[in-house]
């Protein structure tokens, strides 16, 4: 009979057998590639900790709903948001159910950090989301509220999200502030194969001034 650190030694080498070297047993979280007319992002879309909320974002990007939409809201040194509005006609598209709130999955909102748009009723979110400029703690959930879910993180592209984030902004056609006077688009999203990119490098955190603004879909 085998003993217990016998046991383990071998399930460790059957594994070590079955993976390819450099590989992991779980499954990597799908990279999602936005290209807009002012430059391209990657986001990590993180399924291992915002399960709903991953699923949710992959199933737009996979029915294309975000192509030919908007980053409609952008505000230095807080967030920029998009993904809701026709970029021609400026209408709000018709989204699926709403979310389940996930903000209690430990994703904090960090500079770089993608999260799920709503509106005051925590169950709100749906087609939505917002990439964080600086460090929001201000968003995340405290035991009186609730926050608002991240589900992602910004792989590539941060200087493109900062670019967007320092955009002339105003009253715009059916936006009434915060919107760019310029119009900032989402051409296309596509999901990338597994190791389509290479690992980001860490973000330095800016601590951000306090923010009360509601990350509604308007």
């Amino acid at each position: 009979m085998l003993t217990q650190p016998a046991t383990r030694m071998l399930a460790t080498l059957l594994l070590a057998m079955v993976l390819p070297a450099g590989t992991r047993a779980e499954e990597p979280n799908p990279q999602v590639k936005v290209t807009t007319n002012l430059g391209e992002f990657v986001i990590e879309v993180r399924q291992d900790r915002a399960p709903l909320s991953a699923a949710n974002f992959l199933r737009y990007a996979r029915e294309g709903f975000y192509s030919g939409t908007l980053i409609h809201r952008v505000v230095a040194n807080f967030v920029i948001q998009g993904g809701g509005h026709d970029a021609t006609t400026y209408a709000l598209k018709t989204p699926h159910e709403n979310v389940a709130n996930e903000s209690g999955d430990g994703l904090q909102n960090k500079r770089g950090t993608v999260g799920l748009a709503r509106g005051e009723a925590p169950h709100s979110g749906n087609a939505q989301f917002y990439v964080n400029l600086v460090d929001n703690p201000d968003l995340d959930p405290v035991p009186t509220r609730w926050g608002y879910a991240v589900f992602g993180r910004i792989l590539q592209g941060m200087d493109v999200i900062e670019r967007i984030g320092e955009v002339a902004t105003g009253s715009s056609g059916p936006f009434k502030a915060d919107a760019p006077l310029k119009p900032i688009v989402i051409e296309k999203m596509e999901i990338l194969a597994p190791g389509a990119t290479a690992a980001a490098p860490l973000v330095t955190p800016v601590t951000p001034p306090r923010q009360d603004t509601i990350l509604s879909p308007k």
